[in-house]
């Protein structure tokens, strides 16, 4: 028989997912402190709450993991209470009270109130904007909306997160100034769809009038776009980030494929002439801009000549950064009434020969960085090396700058010039300018 553990309530944040949920999370445990609540994020506590990913089929499968894993610890009494939140509790919560009815009790992603009191706390409105950072003390994430209104047939988030809801400038603002005051000099935004920001709330698309307002705020010196969506795209969003030096000439556009008949099937509202001659918008009007997207492979009917389209294109176009995934059916999407006919061995097949060509397309590119010199923030140090980003560069997913740490010293958290000596596939060496 179990013991109860003795320890006294330490709350522990397991976050599990993309960057959204790791905002989530840092909004909760903001919640937590103000309740006078001990809380920590993946450390030992003996009250787990593990906010979870429903995305895709390798996400639930983590996030189911996970929850199985702090049972066992429940089970061995090193653990006290196990709640669990996010996307997969939202999705899935009555088959999970039904497949794992051990844990103490699940939430879906807008109950938040009813988290906190099952937790002892109290939801404080007054709070809103304010959270607990577990990202390093550099950068944040700044999420500007939440949810969905776009009709794509593969996604599940609109049934996990709602329909697109904006956070007015003002809020956005404030947040940003509380994120300065405690250090943070990089935002990075973020949103399922940033390209509809303020549909809702203004009746026009208001990114660009949203990063007037940002760069105004003292201490921040970077902002970066995230997850841009490529039908109705503001057009005005490239002048603010041609004039003002705070915003990277970064963007984030997941275009997911370009052979027109996957992508009228994928419900994506746009064709291969019109992705490319959006690129080449971009590329015109801020050339130096580094354009990150993802790509799905194996969707329903892909065909060879879908994914020999997709590969020329990819070629052709010369993405700084790219990542690819292969399809998920997911059930209650659009997509799930389709035949899931591309066997599992051709997805994997067809992601590792995009991921191979990418490879070859940023080392090209790296090596044009060699001999030059890059402003760039250090994130950490790890290991035997500095490890930095240059403004084409976004945490955990982008190339990192690499600086001995033997040789050099860095202050992590600031900003630093660096000469690159050296570049691999997705790894840039170098050696600060003194």
């Amino acid at each position: 028989m179990r013991t109860k553990s003795l320890k006294k309530n330490k709350i522990n944040v397991v976050t599990l997912g993309c960057s959204k949920n790791v905002y989530d999370s840092e909004v909760l445990m903001g919640q937590l402190k103000a309740s006078g609540k001990e809380v920590a994020h993946e450390d030992d506590g003996n009250v787990v709450v593990i906010n979870t990913c429903g995305f895709i089929n390798n996400a639930k499968e983590e996030s189911v993991n996970t929850i199985l894993e702090f049972l066992q610890k429940k089970e061995q009494g090193e653990v006290d209470k196990v709640f669990v939140t996010g996307c997969l509790s939202e999705r899935y919560k009555s088959d999970l009270q039904k497949e794992i009815p051990d844990v103490d009790q699940y939430f879906g992603t807008t109950e938040l109130p009813s988290l906190l009191k099952a937790l002892g706390a109290d939801y404080k409105h007054e709070l809103i904007g304010e959270r607990l950072t577990t990202t390093p003390k550099n950068y944040a994430y700044l999420k500007i909306a939440e949810g969905c209104d776009r009709p794509c047939s593969f996604c599940a988030i609109p049934l996990m997160r709602g329909k697109h809801k904006s956070t007015p400038v003002e809020a956005l603002v404030k947040e940003a100034q509380n994120l300065a005051d405690n250090g943070v000099k990089e935002l990075v935004l973020i949103a399922q769809d940033l390209t509809y920001y303020g549909l809702d709330l203004y009746k026009k698309r208001a990114l660009a009038d949203l990063l007037k307002e940002l760069v105004k705020v003292e201490g921040i010196e970077w902002i970066r776009l995230h997850y841009a969506f490529p039908t109705g795209f503001p057009m005005d969003v490239l002048e603010v980030m041609k004039q003002e030096p705070k915003i990277c000439n970064y963007i984030d556009i997941p275009l997911q494929h370009i052979s027109d008949a996957i992508l009228k099937s994928m419900r994506r509202g746009t064709t291969y002439e019109k992705t490319t001659r959006l690129l080449r918008d971009f590329r015109k009007a801020v050339p130096e801009m580094a354009i990150r997207t993802t790509l799905i492979v194996g969707y329903p009917g892909e065909t060879e000549e879908d994914f020999q389209i997709l590969k020329n294109w990819v070629k052709e176009m010369r993405f700084e950064r790219l990542g690819c995934f292969t399809y998920s059916h997911e059930e209650n999407t659009h997509a799930y009434n389709l035949e899931d006919n591309v066997p599992e061995e051709v997805k994997q097949q067809r992601a590792s020969e995009i991921m191979d060509i990418q490879s070859q397309i940023s080392w090209e590119l790296n090596q044009e960085k060699v001999g030059k010199t890059f402003h760039c923030v250090i994130d950490r140090k790890e290991g035997n090396y500095f490890v930095g980003r240059t403004e084409f560069d976004s945490p955990d997913v982008d190339n990192e700058v690499l600086v001995d740490a033997s040789q050099y010293y860095l202050k992590t958290g600031g900003f630093a010039e660096i000469f690159i000596e050296e570049a691999g596939d997705f790894d840039l060496y170098g050696k600060p300018v003194v």
